[in-house]
C-alpha cells in the first residue's frame, strides 16, 4: 500500500464522495430548488410587488425632486437628529461636494434603497427582538441563525436571492436586509433584557400586565440600545450597496462596480467618497440621537 510520510494512503487522503455522486446531488438539488421557484413564482412577484412599488416611488421622489429641496430636507433630518450645527455643516459640505461633481442623482437613489432597506429591518428586527427578550427557548433557537447570517459572506446571499426572485432592485434589497437586520434583532433583546430588574418588579407591584410593562417600561427605557442597531442597521445596509448593485442596484454602488470593473480609479474614488459620507453622516446623526435619548431616559428614570 503506498504510504506518505510513512502512513497507510487511506490517512493522508480524506475519504469523500466520488465526483459522480457529488454532480448527481448538486444537480438533484438545484433543479429542485429550481422547479420550486417556478411553482411559487407568481406567489413570490405577488408578495415582493408592494415593496417594489413602495422602492420605486420613494427613489422617485428622491431623484425627481429638485435638488434644493432634498437639500434642505436633508440638513432638517440632521439637524433634528443631532442638533449640532456642527455636524449640519459638515452635511452641507458633503452634500456640496456630492453635487459639484455630478453624483446627486446616483447618491438619491442609494438613499432611497438605504432608506427603505432601514425601515425593512426595523419592521423585521424589532418584533423578533422583542421575542427574543421574552423568551428563552425563541432566543436559543434564533441565535445560530443570526450568527450564520453575520457570518456568512455577502457575496453568499445573492445566490438565493436571484434563484427566488431574478435580478432587479427588490433582489438587491432583500440580500441588504438579510445582511443588515441582525444587528437590530440583538440589540433589541439586549436592551430590553438589560432592563433593570428592580422597575419590572416596580411595573409588576403597580398591575402592569405584559403588554403595559412592554410599551410603558421596557422599550422606552431600552430606545439608546435600540437605536444603536438602527445606526448598525444603517452602516451595514451602505456596506451593502456594491454587492447588491451585482444584482441589479443602482446608485453609487452600481458605479463603484464598473470602476473596479475597468479600473476607473478617479470613477471609484469619487463615488466611494459620495458612500462614506453619507455613512458618516447617518452614523453622527444617529449617535447623537441616540445620545439624548438616553440622557432623557435616565433623567425620567431619576
Amino acid at each position: 500500500m503506498a504510504t506518505c510520510m510513512g502512513l497507510p494512503e487511506i490517512l493522508c487522503e480524506f475519504p469523500s464522495l466520488s465526483n459522480a455522486t457529488l454532480r448527481v446531488m448538486r444537480k438533484s438539488i438545484d433543479e429542485g430548488f429550481r422547479d420550486i421557484v417556478r411553482a411559487w413564482s407568481d406567489a413570490i412577484d405577488a408578495a415582493t410587488a408592494p415593496l417594489q412599488i413602495f422602492m420605486n416611488a420613494l427613489e422617485d421622489g428622491f431623484t425627481e425632486a429638485p435638488w434644493p429641496v432634498m437639500f434642505l430636507l436633508l440638513l432638517v433630518v440632521v439637524w433634528a437628529g443631532s442638533r449640532s450645527w456642527k455636524t449640519v455643516a459638515g452635511t452641507a459640505m458633503a452634500l456640496v461636494a456630492i453635487g459639484v461633481f455630478r453624483l446627486w442623482e446616483d447618491t438619491m437613489t442609494t438613499l432611497a434603497m438605504v432608506t427603505v432597506a432601514t425601515f425593512v429591518a426595523i419592521l423585521i428586527g424589532l418584533p423578533l427582538g422583542i421575542l427574543m427578550a421574552r423568551s428563552d427557548r425563541f432566543q436559543s433557537v434564533l441565535t445560530p441563525v443570526l450568527d450564520v447570517m453575520q457570518t456568512l459572506p455577502s457575496f453568499v446571499y445573492l445566490i438565493p436571492v436571484v434563484v427566488i426572485f431574478g435580478i432587479g432592485k427588490v433582489p438587491g434589497l432583500i440580500a441588504v436586509v438579510i445582511y443588515a437586520v441582525p444587528p437590530m434583532i440583538r440589540l433589541t433583546n439586549l436592551g430590553i433584557r438589560l432592563v433593570d430588574r428592580e422597575v419590572i418588579e416596580a411595573a409588576d407591584a403597580f398591575g402592569a400586565n405584559p403588554r403595559q410593562k412592554l410599551w410603558g417600561v421596557q422599550l422606552p427605557l431600552s430606545l439608546p440600545t435600540i437605536m444603536t442597531g438602527v445606526n448598525q442597521t444603517i452602516m451595514m445596509s451602505l456596506s451593502m450597496v456594491v454587492v447588491a448593485s451585482m444584482v441589479g442596484v443602482g446608485g453609487l454602488g452600481k458605479n463603484v462596480l464598473q470602476a473596479i470593473t475597468n479600473q476607473y480609479f478617479t470613477t471609484g474614488f469619487l463615488n466611494g467618497f459620495a458612500l462614506v459620507a453619507i455613512a458618516i453622516i447617518f452614523d453622527r446623526t444617529s449617535q447623537a440621537f441616540g445620545k439624548r435619548l438616553q440622557k432623557h431616559t435616565e433623567a425620567r428614570h431619576d
